[in-house]
């Protein structure tokens, strides 16, 4: 039974996991060996949709693991162990239901979603800039995994998606050390930090201000002929850009107008973009 559809039946398996959970009220001391393997995956449904109870939820469905661990119901209470353990926002546990999930059952039909899960578990802990970049990455592989593996699933869209803002992120924390860099007079480390987004990263929403900051180091060292291509690329993609209409002023400012000079790394960029074979 696939994810999406075995949510639809919870609505019906409510009355039975009441009735479980009633049972469960009045005989305490009644171990769950005592009940079937579709009584204690009842009774995880129940919890889950009763409130803010995954947790208890995620330990019933662990049950059914460990006392039918052949049985289907152990199949679906797996997954369904995952997505408790990610709504409880025990992300270790998470990855480890998915993960296991996926040795066990590598072609099942739920698959798809315990990929999707597993990138999640990583996905949903990027919530500043300054925060560890090892789970941004840990996330685009994951994500990665469910576009590649499943892309015909009801997954592949919204991981695509998640893969881009995660992609986003790590240029983020690259213009963020760069302008640190930058303000403090360190130019050729800046250098090194915007030249990986506009190398590595030029598909992000950070490539106009990372070719913008360029113009303004290379200027700081006297090296205008690498400003002055920093400046074409960014005028030839990205004119309308309000990144691009200040490096106009700096540029006319001194006297520099964009335009290709010299051979080195920006050269090469520009000669691409010129081919259309960049960005």
């Amino acid at each position: 039974m696939a994810f999406g559809r075995g949510w639809a039946r919870v609505a019906g398996a409510l009355l039975l996991a009441a009735t479980v959970a009633a049972c469960g009220g009045s005989n305490r001391d009644v171990p769950l060996e005592s009940f079937t393997a579709e009584e204690i995956y009842r009774r995880g449904e129940f919890e889950l949709e009763s409130g803010a109870r995954a947790g208890v939820a995620a330990n019933y469905f662990g049950e059914v693991e460990r006392l039918y661990p052949y049985s289907e119901w152990a199949r679906r209470a797996l997954v369904m162990q995952a997505y408790a353990h990610h709504r409880d926002r025990n992300y270790p546990e998470a990855r480890a239901s998915a993960q296991r999930f996926l040795d066990f059952y590598p072609a099942d039909e739920d698959a798809p979603y315990a990929q999707y899960l597993l990138a999640l578990s990583y996905y949903d802990q990027i919530d500043a800039i300054g925060r560890d970049q090892g789970l941004t990455f840990q996330a685009l592989q994951a994500l990665r995994a469910v576009i590649e593996r499943y892309p015909d699933s009801e997954y592949a869209r919204s991981a695509t998606l998640k893969f881009d803002l995660a992609f986003d992120h790590l240029a983020a924390k690259e213009m963020e050390i760069g302008r640190y860099y930058l303000r403090r007079g360190h130019y050729t480390a800046a250098i090194n930090r915007f030249r990986v987004v506009v190398e590595d990263f030029q598909t992000t929403t950070h490539t106009p201000e990372a070719l913008h900051r360029l113009v303004e180091a290379y200027l700081s060292l006297g090296l205008t002929d690498e400003a002055q291509t920093a400046a074409a690329i960014l005028g030839y993609n990205f004119q309308s850009n309000p990144f691009y209409q200040d490096t106009y002023r700096l540029m006319t400012g001194r006297g520099l107008e964009p335009e290709a000079r010299g051979e080195s790394w920006l050269s090469a960029i520009y000669r691409q973009t010129v081919r259309g074979d960049w960005l």
